[in-house]
Order: structure tokens, then C-alpha cells, then sequence
């Protein structure tokens, strides 16, 4: 009767100790043997999106064009959205700034 009772709660025990593995399994989260002892794994999150969904992706990225860059993983350029300031628009912004927006520039700027 003993030998059922170390035979049971041995099992429970690897129960227990095994549980929390399998758990981080089929998470983002793995461990692993060195240092740190956890390690993220962005690619492994489950993906909310549908069939449909992706397929319309697809379609809008041929549309503008991005598709182009996507596959051949480059940056998107992005739109051009109007003509920029002139340079006496930017020269007046800096002559309407305030001391305080003046000193909060020049402490970003100048790091310190």
C-alpha cells in the first residue's frame, strides 16, 4: 500500500513541476538554460487576423504600391503630403517662440 502512495504522490509531484513548462510552451515567453533564463519570442503570439483579413491587406498593399517594398523587407516611403514651410515660415515660427519654449529647444538640442 506504501509503494502506491510514493508511486502517487511521486507522479503529482512531476505533475506539478511539469505543469508550469508546458504553460510557457505556447506563450511568447520560453526558457532557456543560460543567464537570463527567459527569453521573448514575439513571433510565437497567436494571430487574431483572418483569412479575409489578410487577403484584403494584400490587396491594398498592390493598390499603393507598398507591396513592392514589403517583400523585399525595405521601409515604406511614406506619402508625400503637400509641399513643405518655406524657409521664412520656419525663420518667423523660430522669431514667435516664447523664453521658455526658447530654453526648452535649446536644452533639448543641446543636451543639457
Amino acid at each position: 500500500m506504501k509503494k502506491y502512495r510514493v508511486i502517487a504522490f511521486t507522479s503529482l509531484l512531476a505533475a506539478l513541476f511539469t505543469a508550469p513548462a508546458t504553460a510557457l510552451a505556447s506563450s511568447t515567453w520560453h526558457t532557456n538554460s543560460d543567464d537570463v533564463g527567459i527569453t521573448y519570442h514575439p513571433d510565437h503570439t497567436p494571430d487574431t487576423k483572418t483569412r479575409l483579413d489578410v487577403l484584403r491587406e494584400l490587396e491594398a498593399a498592390k493598390a499603393d504600391g507598398s507591396l513592392y517594398y514589403l517583400q523585399r523587407a525595405l521601409p515604406v516611403p511614406s506619402r508625400n503630403m503637400g509641399p513643405g514651410k518655406s524657409r521664412e515660415q520656419v525663420i518667423q515660427e523660430l522669431k514667435d517662440l516664447t523664453a521658455d519654449e526658447r530654453e526648452k529647444m535649446r536644452e533639448l538640442y543641446s543636451g543639457g
